[in-house]
């Protein structure tokens, strides 16, 4: 199999794909086999030996997880009668996060991927994380491909698992092979469409499935299915509905387009099922992201903003239009500095060339340009559309910025990430790593847009702000291991916040006297809440110039300073919209200082009378325990001030999820292990703020304000 990473191949037998799924689903285990089955690697890599390719970084292979999202590139030749021409295809593939707290490493990755393969555990079904993977690419509009995983699993149960993908995804899943048996006895799929069955041998690790006709046993259940298959295919073209109708035969090769443009269309998941570690299945899924997901060219076109005109404007996702792309991740390599991840939508990017960053106005000169595979690189001289290359040498850049050819400037779709729910202080341990803590934080936060860097006003304490405990922990190894910073670490915090109820408003006045100038600013602002999660919004309601236009930012931004302080229990103020619609000024003495101060004032003044809450982080919580801890789990739920959303049954296990305050959980998995003997695992999910019960915020508040934290 060809291996070269610089072979080029036409647009449309290039697949930009990335495999998402719930943390333990076998992600890494999928792209280890897809990487070895392409003869990109000669080993398979395993992740419980602590030896994946994709998995490099050392607490990636120390823990089992995978911590940041690793691109690669690999071939495939399809092998399994497909219609499509049997040619080398070029998969650029992005092996993704499953733990919640590198949520951001799945949203840069999906942002810029054409198609999806969604890995699902057979024994546990859709779980929490899956669906919310799930939902992040469909913000996308990713048409994606599922890979129902750990057939060998004990309770694998595959028809289980496409009721979940039905009714949990709300799609309508095609079901693309039967498995042969499941658990010991799981031997080989049946691909339905071709009617053949696929067998393969438990021990050799590189097998190539033995290709035999349907076993008799199965003969009446694949007629079935591929009825039905055919049925789906058909509903989503007039033509094939018409001949289905009639009784005529359909082609393989029609069915099969067919198939694709409803998959691109986002009517039709394709299901295929395996097991990664057993080296089962794989081959017939990476034919089917070959047949049924996009290339570039299926893609057709971007949209973006003129910056000048603030218009719409498209590029065609082709060679021969003007240079665009998006930077989607930002890594510090110790040896070659820098590496800016872009995906290139159109045009050429040349090493050693010039190119214009629309989002920050900024010019920026192209180093080098890079293929990477996990932590090895490979140098080329050019990247074109369609390709994912990592850029040496771009200064300004940074996540989510676009970059294009200066005379044909386009602003790309940003990328979104979650706030931070968790903090904790952290204090170098010596003089020495001072300097070089303040290096590594912001290098590490150019990295992460999820990872937040703050100083606290009252105590002059760093607070760094992240997705989860684990999250922060990664951070603080990393800063130990890669930048040898020594750090003293407080106790995770809660990332309260803080809101209005209702609407006032109030003056802010700042005046003073010292001989010579003065200082004047005067303003009027009313405030009223907003919905949970919208932000801040900032209105000028100015009329006839009675603040005049230079004074608006100052006073914009004195209230923005004051929100960030907050006023109740001095956490950050969110959700809130302020109006500035009235004040004067003095022709000498009023200054963009004063109108910040006056800002600040009214502010300070008008959340007296609006109803001031604390919010809190509530957290999306799934358990998964024997039956006879039930009643336990759910009893110890109940005293976190948890509200049961529901259980459901799945064998001799009971699934239980709930909403529950962020704060209550802390250590929480450690307590349900002992709780269980060991026996039930649990995931949590951001899931929204809400306001915090009266006592507690008594309690909070008189905390702060004798500084204990």
């Amino acid at each position: 199999m060809a291996d070269n990473t610089n072979t080029r191949v036409p647009l449309e037998r290039i697949r930009n794909i990335g495999i998402i799924a719930h943390i333990d689903a076998g992600k890494t285990t999928t792209s280890e086999r897809i990487l070895y089955f392409t003869g990109r690697t000669y080993k398979i890599g395993e992740v419980h030996e602590g030896a994946a390719t994709m998995d490099w970084m050392a607490q990636e292979q120390e823990r089992g997880i995978t911590i940041v999202s690793a691109a690669t590139t690999c071939f495939w030749k399809p092998h399994f009668e497909v219609h499509l021409e049997n040619a080398l295809y070029r998969f650029n593939i992005i092996d993704t996060p499953g733990h919640v707290d590198f949520t951001a490493e799945v949203e840069r990755s999906l942002r810029v991927l054409d198609g999806g393969i969604t890995v699902l555990d057979a024994s546990e079904g859709v779980q929490s994380q899956s669906e919310t993977v799930w939902r992040q690419a469909d913000k996308y509009n990713i048409p994606r491909i599922c890979f129902i995983n750990k057939m060998d699993k004990l309770g694998a149960d595959f028809f289980a698992t496409i009721e979940d993908i039905r009714v949990k995804f709300g799609v309508t899943p095609a079901v693309m092979v039967l498995p042969m048996g499941a658990e010991n006895d799981f031997r080989g799929v049946i691909q339905i469409l071709e009617q053949k069955a696929l067998f393969w041998k438990d021990s050799a690790a590189d097998t190539e499935p033995e290709v035999k006709g349907i076993p008799e046993e199965y003969k009446a259940r694949v007629a079935e299915l591929r009825s039905q298959l055919i049925e789906q295919i058909a509903e989503t073209d007039d033509e094939l509905l018409q001949k289905f109708f009639d009784g005529k035969e359909i082609a393989l090769n029609v069915l099969k387009t067919a198939l694709r443009k409803a998959v691109i269309d986002y009517k039709l998941v394709p299901v295929y099922a395996g097991s990664s570690l057993k080296n089962t299945g794989v081959q017939p899924m990476l034919d089917a992201v070959v047949d049924y997901l996009p290339s570039p060219v299926d893609i057709d076109h971007i949209t973006g903003i003129n910056p000048k005109t603030q218009e719409e404007e498209t590029r065609q996702l082709v060679t021969n239009e003007k240079f665009c792309a998006l930077a989607f991740k930002i890594q510090t390599d110790p040896h070659v500095g820098k590496i800016t991840y872009t995906r290139v939508y159109s045009g050429v990017l040349k090493a050693g060339s010039y190119t214009y960053n629309s989002s920050t106005k900024q010019k920026e000169r192209v180093g080098r340009l890079l293929l990477m595979h996990a932590n090895q690189r490979e140098e080329i001289q050019e990247a074109k559309a369609g390709e994912i290359v990592a850029i040496v040498g771009l200064k300004n850049t940074r996540t989510g910025d676009t970059l294009c050819d200066e005379d044909s400037k386009i602003v790309l779709e940003g990328i979104t990430f979650a706030e931070p729910v968790i903090s904790l202080s952290i204090e170098p341990k010596t003089k020495s790593d001072q300097e070089k803590m303040g290096m590594a934080l912001a290098k590490l936060s150019e990295e992460d847009p999820t990872f937040s860097i703050k100083s606290n006003p009252d105590t002059g304490q760093t607070i760094i702000g992240g997705m989860g405990e684990l999250h922060l922990e990664i951070i603080v190894d990393r800063m130990k291991r890669e930048f040898s910073v020594e750090a003293n670490v407080g106790t995770p915090q809660v990332a309260y916040r803080e809101t209005i109820t209702k609407t006032a408003q109030a003056e802010g006045k700042y005046i003073k006297q010292s001989g010579g100038r003065g200082q004047y600013g005067h303003v009027f602002l009313r405030i009223e809440p907003k919905d949970r999660g919208t932000g801040y919004e900032f209105v000028n309601g100015i009329k006839g110039g009675t603040v005049p236009r230079e004074f608006i930012k100052p006073t914009d931004k004195g209230v923005q300073e004051s929100l960030e302080r907050g006023f109740l229990a001095h956490f950050p103020m969110s959700d809130i919209k302020v109006t500035l619609y009235d004040g004067s000024y003095h022709d000498v003495d009023s200054s963009e200082i004063a109108f910040k101060m006056a800002g600040s004032l009214a502010m300070r003044h008008a959340t007296l009378l609006a109803g001031m809450v604390l919010l809190e982080p509530i957290m999306k919580v799934e358990i998964s325990t024997p039956d006879e801890y039930m009643g336990d789990v759910i009893g110890d739920l109940g005293s976190r001030r948890a509200q049961i959303q529901g259980t459901t049954t799945r064998g001799s296990v009971t699934i239980i999820t709930a909403l529950a305050p962020l704060a209550e959980m802390q250590g929480y998995v450690t307590i349900l292990r002992s709780m269980t003997k060991g026996r039930a695992s649990s995931v949590m999910l951001p899931s929204h703020y809400d306001i915090v019960p009266n006592s507690i915020t008594e309690k909070l508040v008189a905390e702060r304000k004798t500084g204990g934290r």
